[in-house]
């Protein structure tokens, strides 16, 4: 009986002792919940979620917590009373969540035996990795192929995506038309039209993931159509090999001379298909001349053959208008295809192929079946930009950038290696420099150069250092750099190489 006006102690525990045996059961769970700490680490963020998604919350923080293997197998999770008061979230919500996991095997519990990791998830290895080449880290990177990427015009596709979301009708994002969006295809047609003077009916533009997957989808019909190698010039890209390759095709490479493909080799070499990039030729920087044009086509009639025409950076001409593409020759017998990867940037992935009319249903066939059609937003923003005059003044601001940087690295080689020879039509995103022979032989000089963490790409992909090779033959890029970095670049190539000899 209590005295009056005395409350009864809240904890009866602490007024009148604890038995040995229940000191020895408090003390038990204060070394469990102390045990287990990393644990309510882990799932805090998960706590803190809104009310009504905290429960999925915790069971996901805590299921990822087990994949990762942060919670190895055969760890003992608190009680649920006692991790509920550490995150200070309910007690049915933890509970629920031990059962829900319980369930998909995560955890085990025996009946009073607690809650423990199970065995059977494996841990994942580190969780998702880049698995793209990439490019080491260098001072300067004088490889060719990228554009400036900081020259992507952010405020302007932001708005055409803005409008696009506002726009576009609920039917367009279902399954797409595997040749594309026809907004872009119209688009596509007009601007090929008008800037490269294809022959472009939208019907027969399909919408591609870059070049590549144009390439490969050429591959394709050309295998299925009795075709066992395809000839790629030389030097070329070296990705033509394993594209035709997936297509169960043998690239054949042929040589080139001053004005294009050298026709003597293609012709004795049977093949009835070729790819090509008569604009600018990469790496060389050469432009087809009129009249190796005419005999390339005039070897596709002959032989039924088919030339496939890579316009990789054909709206890039610094010294004169572009010249025309070939497929508006004869589309029947030239596929013109291209991308916004130079004009743009790389990780669009979004190109075209124009196929001849007898290519086209089977092209758009192995389309389908490949990836179903390009993401349909993708096509919109770009269709849009394209309408909107976006896409010719970003060439524009590129053109006039372009050029400074190609001018400003001439500069350089004239300044820190003098006699040196740029080679190439001024055109794109690369040139051509040969040395004289005192800088030679090759492989030395890459060698100094990769010491000074300078990346190069000589002409020839597999140097010879011998007698003969006494100069050295660069493909250096210079779109992505500006005048300032080529300056310097040039600068310390010239320091470091020069300190070797």
């Amino acid at each position: 009986m209590t005295s009056s006006g005395t409350n009864p102690p809240r904890d009866p525990l602490r007024a009148v002792g604890r038995t040995a045996m229940e000191r020895t059961a408090v003390d038990s769970e204060a070394m469990e919940r102390a045990a287990v700490t990393p644990a309510w680490e882990l799932l805090l963020p998960a706590a803190s979620a809104p009310v009504r998604q905290r429960g999925r919350a915790l069971q996901s923080a805590l299921r990822e917590a087990v994949r990762t293997g942060r919670l190895p197998a055969g760890t003992r999770l608190p009680a649920s009373r006692a991790l509920a008061a550490d995150l200070g979230v309910s007690r049915g919500l933890v509970t629920e969540a031990y059962e829900q996991l319980t369930a998909e095997s995560y955890l085990r519990a025996g009946r009073g035996a607690g809650t423990w990791v199970s065995g059977a998830v494996r841990p994942a290895d580190g969780g998702a990795r880049d698995l793209s080449a990439g490019r080491p880290a260098v001072r300067v990177d004088f490889r060719p192929g990228t554009p400036d990427l900081s020259l992507f015009p952010r405020a302007a596709w932001s708005a055409a995506h803005r409008a696009v979301l506002d726009r576009v009708p609920h039917h367009t994002l279902g399954y797409p038309d595997p040749r594309g969006l026809p907004e872009l295809r119209v688009a596509l047609a007009s601007l090929l039209t008008r800037r490269r003077g294809v022959v472009a009916d939208p019907e027969r533009v399909v919408v591609c993931s870059g070049v590549a997957q144009a390439t490969t989808l050429l591959g394709f019909v050309l295998r299925a159509r009795g075709a066992t190698a395809v000839g790629v010039e030389d030097p070329g890209s070296a990705e033509h090999t394993s594209l035709f390759a997936s297509a169960g095709l043998t690239a054949l490479p042929l040589p080139l001379d001053t004005e294009g493909l050298a026709m003597g080799p293609l012709l004795r070499s049977g093949v009835r298909a070729v790819v090509t990039t008569p604009a600018h030729q990469f790496p060389t920087g050469i432009a087809y001349s009129a009249e190796r044009r005419r005999a390339l086509l005039d070897w596709a009639r002959d032989t039924s053959g088919v030339i496939m025409e890579d316009d990789y950076d054909g709206d890039f001409r610094y010294d004169r208008a572009p010249v025309g593409a070939l497929q508006g020759l004869d589309p029947e017998h030239v596929v013109h295809s291209g991308s916004v990867s130079k004009s743009l940037a790389p990780g669009l992935r979004l190109g075209w192929l124009v196929p001849p009319v007898s290519m086209t249903d089977e092209i758009v066939e192995r389309k389908r079946t490949m990836d179903l059609g390009n993401p349909v937003l993708d096509q919109a923003v770009l269709a849009r930009f394209i309408d909107g005059g976006g896409y010719d003044r970003h060439l524009r601001r590129c053109q006039r950038a372009y050029r400074e940087r190609r001018d400003a690295l001439i500069r350089a080689l004239d300044g820190h290696f003098p006699g040196t020879e740029v080679s190439g039509i001024a055109a794109g995103l690369h040139l051509i420099a040969r040395m004289p022979g005192r800088y030679g032989p090759t492989a030395p000089f890459l060698r100094r150069a990769s010491e000074a963490g300078i990346a190069l790409r000589p002409l020839s992909t597999a140097p010879v250092d011998g007698p003969d090779d006494r100069g050295v033959c660069l493909v250096l890029g210079y779109a992505h750099l500006a005048p300032a970095a080529l300056s310097d670049g040039v600068r310390l190539l010239s320091e470091a190489t020069r300190a070797g000899r």
